[in-house]
């Protein structure tokens, strides 16, 4: 009989929101610092902040919370 390990989709679900969120949050910060010629009309909102960040934390909940251990069968 074999112990088969599998590792659950939910936390490659979870790394690619996380690396979403990273890249979403980084281009976000960069408009920040080096606003485009032409903006947006509510970009003042920073949207992309916003969405890099929650995209992010959820990401590394999911991450984490179903992240494969060592010790399960």
């Amino acid at each position: 009989m074999h112990n088969e390990h599998q590792i659950p989709i939910w936390f490659f679900i979870g790394l690619l929101l996380t690396v979403y969120g990273v890249l979403i949050l980084g281009c976000g910060i960069y408009n920040v610092i080096n606003p485009p010629e032409h903006p947006v009309k509510l970009a003042n909102l920073h949207a992309d902040i916003w969405w890099g960040i929650l995209l992010l934390v959820i990401g590394l909940i999911y991450s984490i919370k179903y992240r494969p251990s060592k010790g399960q069968p």
